[in-house]
């Protein structure tokens, strides 16, 4: 589980719900539930870390909760 925040919401363009972290640029994954979208969006995350550490990208550190309503 990442400790990243996770934003889900539903797209009516992709007619899915999306998954994005975004700390990690570009990090974001589809799903037909909200938990759909979040499992695949923390798998997307573990790649972009590895990913990173195979390139010797910096990785961000979780800030946790980055917007308030």
């Amino acid at each position: 589980m990442t400790k990243y925040e996770v934003i889900i919401f539903w797209s009516s363009d992709d007619n899915a719900f999306i998954g994005e972290i975004p700390e990690l640029k570009g990090c974001k994954a589809f799903g037909d539930t909200p938990d759909e979208a979040l499992k695949e969006v923390e798998i997307m995350a573990d790649e972009w870390i590895e990913i990173a550490n195979e390139n010797g990208w910096p990785i961000p550190i979780p800030k946790g909760r980055l917007i308030f309503a």
